[in-house]
C-alpha cells in the first residue's frame, strides 16, 4: 500500500497540473488563429513532453520530486508526456518494435474507443 504522504504528493502535483492545463488551455484558445486545429492541446502536450524530459534529467533518482512533479504535476498537466517518454524509453532500450506497436495501438485503439464511448452513450 502507498504511504499517505506519497498520495498527498501525487494529489497536490496533479491538482496544480490540472488547474494549469485548464488555465493555459483557455488562454491559448482565446488567441487561437485557426479554430479547426487544436493548437492549445498540441502546445500543452509538447510543453509537457519537454517538462518530462527536463524533470527526469533532474529528478530521476529523487522519489519525492518524481511523485510531485513527474507523476502528479505532469500527470495532471498531460499524460501525453508520459506516453512520449515511454516510447522513447522503449526505443532507447532496443525495443523499437514494441515502441511502434505502442504508438499504433495507443493512437488507433484510443480513437476507436473514444468513438465507441460516444456511440454507446448516445
Amino acid at each position: 500500500m502507498q504511504s499517505i504522504i506519497s498520495l498527498v504528493y501525487v494529489g497536490l502535483g496533479g491538482f496544480i497540473g490540472a488547474i494549469l492545463r485548464w488555465s493555459l488551455g483557455n488562454a491559448l484558445k482565446k488567441i487561437q488563429i485557426n479554430e479547426n486545429f487544436p493548437i492549445a492541446t498540441l502546445f500543452i502536450n509538447l510543453l509537457g513532453c519537454f517538462g518530462i524530459g527536463w524533470a527526469y534529467a533532474l529528478w530521476e533518482s529523487n522519489p519525492n520530486a518524481k511523485l510531485i512533479f513527474i507523476i502528479g504535476f505532469l500527470g495532471g498537466f498531460t499524460t501525453f508526456s508520459t506516453f512520449a517518454y515511454e516510447v522513447l524509453s522503449l526505443i532507447k532500450n532496443g525495443n523499437t518494435l514494441h515502441a511502434i506497436a505502442y504508438v499504433a495501438l495507443s493512437s488507433v485503439a484510443g480513437v476507436c474507443l473514444v468513438w465507441l464511448g460516444l456511440k454507446l452513450s448516445s
